[in-house]
């Protein structure tokens, strides 16, 4: 799979799925756009290791709309077009009912939403409003086999996944005249990022256990499955969730 002279925008660009999806891309030929919030020098830190030139860091808040709008407006003025989408970005936050205060419940859902789902539903806008005046393109969303299997303790982070899958097939359907084409991955435990500390106690081997190989997937065969839904060839995939948990849930 070749993406030269493409363009690739990745949110949550310094995260290990984010990192390994960006590699991935610039691997195959491509300009990336690192977006970071708040961990600038991680996306700098990439930049410089990327193969190929031309790589552009971009600092947004995904929660905040204006700051999404101008992000996408930069990385069309850096580049002049934005081939491929990729929206990674999310945050993941605990609060089990029994556990938390009203409020706390309330702040928490309010802001896993804000990124996860309405962050993703504005940058998803920004972009197409973009690649519907030039021919088209790609938009893959990184959900969660949480959106199927529930996240207890962290309800708000499996609906605004459930959301984000109902978003990509929505987005599907209303784009396609365009030939803008949606897809969505729905990882299960991933090496590094949000599951690092879990993986590394007591809970480790039966989360590994989960699936039938034994381990849990590692950040370049999310990346591997993203670059195929954006690549030439697979248009005809638009609208899908492709699993990627190793056969740990099925459905």
């Amino acid at each position: 799979m070749r993406f030269d002279d493409q363009h690739i925008l990745v949110t949550g660009a310094s995260g290990s799925i984010g990192q390994a999806i960006a590699r991935a891309f610039a691997g195959a030929g491509a300009r990336v756009a690192l977006h970071f919030h708040r961990k600038r020098a991680e996306a700098e830190a990439l930049r410089t290791e990327l193969p190929g030139s031309g790589h552009i860091t971009i600092g947004a808040d995904i929660a905040d709309a204006e700051s999404v709008r101008r992000m996408v407006d930069q990385v069309v003025a850096a580049f002049g077009s934005i081939h491929v989408l990729v929206n990674n970005a999310a945050i993941y936050l605990s609060h089990p009912v029994a556990e938390v205060d009203y409020q706390t419940w309330q702040r928490r859902w309010e802001q896993v939403i804000a990124i996860n789902l309405i962050g993703a539903a504005n940058v998803s806008y920004c972009v197409a409003r973009h690649m519907m005046s030039h021919g088209g393109g790609r938009i893959v969303n990184v959900s969660s086999r949480g959106a199927y299997r529930g996240e207890p303790g962290s309800t708000s982070y499996g609906a605004s996944k459930a959301g984000l899958n109902a978003l990509s097939q929505s987005l599907a359907i209303e784009l396609a005249p365009h030939k803008i084409y949606v897809t969505a991955v729905a990882p299960g435990w991933v090496e590094g990022g949000m599951a690092e500390e879990t993986l590394s106690g007591p809970q480790a081997q039966a989360i590994k256990q989960q699936s039938p190989l034994g381990r849990i997937a590692r950040p370049e065969e999310v990346a591997y499955t993203v670059l195929f839904l954006a690549s030439e060839g697979a248009e005809f995939l638009t609208g899908a969730v492709v699993d990627i948990n190793g056969a740990s849930y099925l459905r």
